[in-house]
């Protein structure tokens, strides 16, 4: 007979073996590939990373992804938590949220065919700007890519981020405002000193989420752009897509390998860095 405080893992072991099954031993599979060939599947070492980390294109890719991921993060949190603060205030905030979230609703092949028909060389950003006598261009084929990947990220995902936030500002009891501005406290005083330290584990949170959102931004530019889009937009999912077509297994494993151990490492540093500051 099963002691009573034991009989809860019997609810958890259908999600346990779930999350085993498809996440914890395909993982692991990968991690052995890795150091496998891909032809015969002998033992290599570690010549799969060596040629991973000296590979141009994953370099680029790489260095695209991280630079996407260090602009938007800090734009995408900072706006979700001013736009949440404005409608937790405002008398239609629950009208105005749903139109935020509008943009998570729609397929991610709407938006791409939404963005050809802004940007494209013939599309209709270029015609507004021949109306004022401006010359066009081709958007999606210039440096002004990244920038345009950046808006699409945060126009989806903004949102997601308002939702959480007014979630962590409805948990703080509106009785704490009252006794602070009864003692004079401003407006401004009552966000940096109430409002925000209470904030702080929406924050660890909407600041993980919006990380691991930002590796899925790829739909968008590869059905914008296609394999090989603009060298600034051309990220690991695109490197990974390409790899996987040329059967590159052993590539692929072990750039997968390295790109989810940095973001575990960052995600645990993160995580160290908010009990330390609590």
């Amino acid at each position: 007979m099963v002691p009573r405080k034991n009989r809860g893992i019997f609810f958890l072991l259908p999600s346990l073996l779930g999350v085993a099954i498809f996440y914890v031993i395909p993982y692991l599979d990968v991690v052995r590939r890795s150091f496998l060939g891909a032809v015969d599947g002998t033992f290599v070492g570690l010549k799969n990373y060596q040629t991973v980390l000296t590979n141009t294109a994953f370099r680029l890719a790489a260095s695209n992804t991280l630079r996407f991921t260090l602009v938007c993060m800090p734009i995408l949190i900072t706006l979700s938590l001013f736009v949440a603060v404005v409608l937790s205030k405002g008398k239609h905030g629950k009208l105005l949220k749903s139109c935020f979230l509008m943009p998570m609703a729609l397929p991610a092949v709407s938006v791409a065919l939404l963005w050809q028909l802004l940007f494209d060389k013939q599309g209709l950003l270029n015609g507004w700007l021949s109306m004022i006598g401006v010359t066009g261009q081709d958007w999606m084929n210039t440096d002004n890519a990244f920038y345009i990947l950046v808006f699409s990220y945060i126009w989806k995902n903004l949102g997601y981020d308002v939702v959480l936030w007014m979630a962590g500002l409805s948990s703080i009891s509106e009785s704490i405002y009252e006794a602070a501005r009864v003692d004079g406290a401003s407006e401004w005083k009552c966000f940096t000193r109430i409002t925000l330290p209470n904030l702080k584990p929406a924050l660890y949170t909407i600041t993980v989420l919006s990380f691991l959102n930002s590796f899925k931004v790829f739909r968008e530019a590869y059905l914008v752009a296609g394999n090989y889009p603009h060298d600034t937009i051309y990220l690991l999912q695109h490197l990974f897509n390409n790899w996987f077509r040329d059967m590159s297994l052993d590539k692929m494993a072990a750039s997968a390998v390295l790109v989810s151990g940095v973001i575990i490492v960052l995600i645990l540093l993160l995580g160290r860095m908010w009990e330390e500051r609590e």
